[in-house]
């Protein structure tokens, strides 16, 4: 009755899969059969990431680029093509932090919406035409709480995050005829590179209860991908049991 989406031969596109989340979700994701292609900004940590995805049933591939730029998503696509044949599913998980607005140089927030939400658009983009030729797909975007707690110093963020909520909830509408699925998921406070902090404080954290592993967000992007073809988990969001 259930009719679990099986993982097994899926073509699989992680965006910004070298550290954090994209790394855990890389992992995990070949691990269980998929065939992910997957990038980053710097050669050390995409070789560390795909290191990390090897011994698994699936494979994992990837390359130098910046989902920022139009070059960048021109080479993964291409990419795409070459390696996988094809994309089943996309999960937009690329993105950088930002200071406040007044205490940002010009180039540095402009960086920061190109990479969360601009560079989203262009990906999604270039799934949504491959996904319609082979009749249907799954896109599946990195959000974050931020988008609705609106903290302060968090204005250029939780900007992009929000535009990034209002995105693919509409997407998800005018895709639907395409048999393409539209998720997001919001985490909370997750130990990645992205929070500033040492190891030993954001281990800390976690044996608070105050932030989560990155594989604790892995399981929730596996679990969405998994689901029936029926369903459609629109939003999931994932906090630790203490967030601030």
């Amino acid at each position: 009755m259930r009719n679990q989406t099986s993982l097994e031969g899926k073509r699989i596109l992680v965006t910004g899969g070298t550290t954090g989340i994209g790394r855990a979700t890389v992992a995990l994701l070949a691990r269980e059969g998929a065939r992910v292609l997957t990038f980053g900004r710097h050669r050390q940590e995409l070789d560390e990431a795909l290191s990390q995805a090897g011994g698994g049933r699936g494979s994992a591939d990837g390359l130098t680029a910046d989902v920022a730029t139009r070059d960048g998503i021109d080479q993964v696509f291409a990419a795409v093509d070459e390696k996988l044949g094809g994309i089943d599913v996309l999960v937009a998980n690329a993105g950088v932090s930002a200071e406040p607005l007044h205490e940002s140089e010009e180039d540095e927030w402009r960086y920061a919406v190109d990479t969360n939400l601009t560079g989203v658009f262009a990906g999604a983009r270039q799934a949504i035409l491959r996904m319609i030729e082979q009749g249907g797909g799954h896109l599946l975007f990195v959000g974050s709480i931020s988008a609705e707690n609106k903290s302060a110093g968090e204005s250029v963020y939780a900007a992009t995050k929000a535009g990034l909520q209002a995105f693919a909830e509409t997407l998800r509408k005018e895709v639907q005829d395409k048999n393409i699925r539209v998720s997001v998921i919001q985490p909370g406070s997750v130990a990645t590179p992205m929070q500033g902090s040492g190891d030993e404080e954001m281990q800390a954290a976690i044996d608070r209860h105050e932030m989560l592993h990155a594989e604790d967000i892995a399981d929730a992007i596996h679990f969405m991908l998994t689901r029936p073809e029926r369903t459609d988990i629109v939003n999931l969001r994932i906090e630790p049991r203490v967030q601030k």
